[in-house]
């Protein structure tokens, strides 16, 4: 891992865990691998500590563990999954993709899965139909079963999956973390378990409880004993576990930008068979493949919305419009069926990240750099001269301008020799981009960026943590007043006790936060878009 990545990790656990995790976290990662031992004498904390964090870290799926070079008899050793760290950077945006898809219940389902790591379907059922019918209007509920139903779909659409169950562990207790563990104490992918789709028969009826006001504190700093009891009360899944399945999440996430892609460069109705194309082969599809399942335009044209018999001229046109786009996104592969249409996912995600390259290049360096690094990238090697006929720019500056991308490493130079003695005067200089390694180049500046975002956030929170403070208490003895129904008088009073420029200073204070976050997801699609590029070049090698 580079330096800027154990940097995000340690700032993500640290945000969202605290420091004694992101202490231990951060060591692991340094470390590779590890001994319960081992952790708590380099890092001097406390054996205690350690096994707590390492709970936390194991209850998200973020550390796994197993046998280690000892075998099964030696000590359990532990290692950090970076990648699932990452995936605390899009929360916000599972969560929003759950909301889009199945409603405030989905949101709820999946953000309390989140928050908790992994939990069963009767607790989660339970915690979600309370929170709602708190949010509901005095004399109405949500029942039960309405919750069950979305959980139902998220578990059919993949989007929750069981956790993999661990291998036996003979009579070892689950205090004694550091006793010796089999082998194949988890296994690497929770598909590989047969039943990782298939819901449990639960027998749960009734409507969520109304918490009152009063309640809420209490009721807060008991929910993590509250999640653990529920199991017994309220289902017969005791021991099956749900998460959330992030890779399905992340195929949405490309299908998304795909089908936004195909309706910028065209129109909506080529990005509505490009999104039916991809909404029929999205089970059939391995998650790397580098393209979907063929389909033949009669099932694209049944599956389609609009099944006018005039329509299918008209889909047949797109169908061949976007097979002879040079974007490539959709290819034809046969004449059965009326033609066998595959959607082109490697090249999709070349070109959207060739796109962002593209963007980049613009933004720092100008509209005119960005010409020459376009003409780099589709004219692959040119000379000094070559450039600045084709892109039609002075001489002096592209010469400062391709000087300027090859010191930034966003453009590469490559020596062809005439003779053995690599004289200049007998050497072809030719420039070049090189699109897969400055996909990689870039995407450790964005891993360097949203760190910094995320610093500058902590450091303003830190900052103004009396005013947030006093601003929160204000806030809640509001709420509570307003729901005993006190008189506005009241109700003006409380809210005096904020002067006008503490909030001024908190109004300035949301603007600053919301732009960061926001600048944070901006980034972190950035960095989603390079890395299912990377992985795609990889996996079709």
């Amino acid at each position: 891992m580079t330096t800027q990545e154990v940097r995000l990790c340690g700032l993500l656990l640290q945000e969202h865990f605290g420091n004694v995790v992101e202490k231990v976290g951060t060591h692991l990662i340094r470390s590779g691998v590890l001994t319960l031992r081992a952790l708590a004498h380099e890092t001097k904390l406390p054996l205690d500590l350690v096994k707590k964090s390492l709970c936390v870290l194991v209850q998200h799926g973020m550390c796994t563990f197993g046998a280690g070079r000892r075998g099964p008899a030696g000590p359990v050793e532990y290692r950090i999954n970076c990648e699932h760290v990452f995936h605390m950077l899009r929360y916000p945006r599972y969560i929003y993709t759950a909301k889009s898809l199945y409603g405030d219940t989905g949101e709820l389902i999946v953000e309390e899965i989140l928050q908790r790591g992994h939990m069963t379907m009767s607790s989660t059922v339970k915690t979600v139909a309370d929170r709602l019918t708190h949010n509901m209007p005095e004399g109405q509920s949500m029942d039960y079963s309405e919750v069950v139903s979305v959980f139902s779909q998220l578990v059919e659409t993949h989007f929750l999956q069981r956790c993999p169950p661990l291998a036996s562990a003979g009579s070892s207790s689950s205090g004694a973390v550091d006793t010796p563990l089999p082998v194949a104490t988890q296994p690497t992918e929770p598909e590989s378990h047969p039943d990782c789709y298939k819901l449990p028969y639960i027998n749960l009826t009734g409507q969520g409880k109304r918490r009152r006001s009063s309640e809420d504190g209490e009721a807060d700093q008991c929910a993590a004993k509250k999640a653990r009891t529920d199991n017994s009360e309220c289902g017969d899944d005791d021991g099956i576990y749900w998460q959330v399945n992030f890779q399905r999440f992340h195929l949405h996430f490309r299908d998304q930008a795909i089908i936004s892609a195909v309706s910028c460069k065209l129109d909506q109705s080529s990005s509505e068979i490009v999104r039916t194309m991809l909404r029929m082969s999205e089970v059939t599809t391995p998650a790397h493949a580098a393209f979907t399942q063929a389909l033949s335009a009669n099932e694209i044209f049944r599956a389609l919305l609009s099944r006018s018999p005039d329509a299918r001229p008209i889909l047949d046109q797109y169908l061949s419009l976007l097979v002879d786009d040079p974007m490539e996104f959709v290819g034809k592969t046969g004449d059965s069926g009326g033609g066998m249409y595959v959607v082109n996912l490697h090249r999709a995600l070349a070109n959207l990240a060739r796109a962002t390259l593209e963007s980049v290049v613009q933004e720092r360096f100008g509209s005119r750099s960005a010409r020459i690094f376009r003409l780099l990238l589709r004219k692959r090697h040119l000379e000094q001269k070559q450039v600045e006929d084709f892109a039609m720019i002075p001489a002096k500056e592209a010469k400062d301008m391709l000087y300027k991308l090859l010191s930034e490493n966003l453009v590469q130079l490559q020596e062809i020799p005439k003779t053995p003695d690599y004289a200049p005067s007998r050497t072809f200089y030719l420039y070049t981009v090189n699109q897969l390694p400055t996909a990689r180049l870039l995407l450790q500046h964005c891993y360097k960026t949203v760190g910094n975002l995320i610093e500058r956030r902590l450091y303003e929170t830190k900052e103004n943590k009396r005013l947030l403070e006093k601003s929160q208490r204000i806030e809640a003895i509001l709420a509570s007043l307003q729901a005993t129904g006190a008189e506005a008088a009241q109700l003006t009073e409380v809210e005096e006790m904020i002067t006008v420029p503490e909030r001024q200073q908190l109004e300035s204070l949301r603007h600053h936060i919301n732009k960061l976050d926001s600048s944070e997801n901006q980034v972190d699609e950035t960095i989603f878009l390079l890395k299912s590029y990377i992985n795609s070049t990889q996996a079709s090698r």
